[in-house]
């Protein structure tokens, strides 16, 4: 049996958590996982909201809760080649961070350094801001650039057909614009480091867990240049060097960025269906970069005897120093991709 000092942390744990996406009924809901009565979920509300990391907005039926920021900061900056990211992190935004846990804080000192050279480097921009909001349960980031947004940067440097296009490069790790002084690899680490991380541009975005090309409101305004949104919980365990260790080689003591997984539903533009080899080719490029690729084909009802042929029986066979898998399949897809492989044997 829990004791009831555990059981009333558990609760308020539970009820920070899960506000967020329960605000109207966050009572109900609490009281329905926990087995408890309303006025005992009510109880442990109002001790939140004493603590100062609740509130509560309107009344009766139309009252609801939120996370009580307990840092909202936004300031700007200029970008130039003289602008250094360390500075903005060390003098700016690490001193509005209220005691987080070491482990969040070298993600979020990895995270905003990087999005913010980015934005000096490459954003063709005058000037950036930042929005941080941090509550008892998660921290927030949001950077915003005026520049000449992200995806039409990369495909007008990069020579590719469309801005989608730019995304699907984007997802796949080691993209720059300026290999001479960039890796490539600082948007694909950060994107795995957070909870939550969305770039959005021009009316297009990017996120390993929200894949496709639709708006996000939430980001969305008229104005130009490239924001890019993160969040983390400040409970999760995650660290920078699990990130970095789970996409590394460890052959031949080779501790390099050599595996990737690429979301496939990134490789269709609008509604078109995954049935072509120009299709798989476009998925395919820069791949050989890597030793590991995971096909994620998340999203993904079904693809085309060419598309499938063209990756899982050609590229295999030119590529066999490339262990190349999918996840997410279903039937139908892993029907077809086991009709190209074995066309290999």
């Amino acid at each position: 049996m829990r004791k009831p000092r555990k059981q009333s942390l558990e609760i308020r744990n539970f009820i920070l958590e899960n506000v967020s996406t329960h605000p109207k009924d966050i009572s109900a809901h609490v009281s329905s996982h926990f087995g408890i009565s309303r006025p005992a979920v009510l109880g442990h509300i109002k001790k939140l909201i004493n603590d100062g990391v609740l509130e509560s907005k309107g009344t009766t039926r139309g009252r609801r809760y939120t996370l009580k920021p307990l840092v909202e900061e936004t300031f700007s900056f200029k970008l130039s080649p003289g602008t250094e990211e360390d500075k903005v992190w060390r003098h700016l935004v690490r001193p509005l961070l209220s005691k987080l846990p070491e482990n969040i804080m070298r993600i979020c000192e990895y995270g905003m350094t990087e999005m913010i050279n980015n934005a000096i480097d490459h954003s063709e921009g005058t000037k950036a801001t930042i929005h941080i909001q941090q509550s008892a349960v998660n921290v927030e980031f949001l950077l915003h650039d005026n520049g000449v947004g992200i995806f039409n940067k990369i495909q007008r440097d990069l020579g590719l057909d469309e801005p989608r296009q730019a995304i699907l490069e984007l997802s796949k790790g080691k993209l720059t614009t300026d290999p001479s002084r960039h890796t490539g690899e600082g948007i694909f680490f950060v994107s795995r480091m957070f909870d939550r991380f969305v770039i959005y541009s021009e009316g297009l975005f990017y996120s390993p867990s929200e894949m496709g090309y639709e708006d996000i409101p939430d980001l969305h305004d008229s104005a130009p240049g490239t924001k890019v949104s993160m969040s983390i919980s400040l409970r999760s365990k995650r660290t920078s060097q699990e990130i970095f260790d789970r996409y590394a080689s460890e052959v031949d003591d080779d501790f390099s960025f050599s595996k990737t997984d690429v979301p496939v539903s990134l490789a269709r533009f609008g509604g078109d269906n995954l049935v072509s080899r120009s299709q798989a080719r476009r998925l395919l490029n820069r791949l050989h970069e890597f030793r590991q690729i995971t096909l994620d084909f998340t999203g993904i009802d079904s693809v085309g005897q060419s598309f499938a042929d063209e990756i899982f029986r050609v590229y295999a066979r030119n590529h066999p120093d490339i262990e190349l898998s999918a996840i997410n399949t279903n039937p139908g897809i892993e029907k077809m991709i086991q009709r190209a492989s074995s066309k290999m044997l």
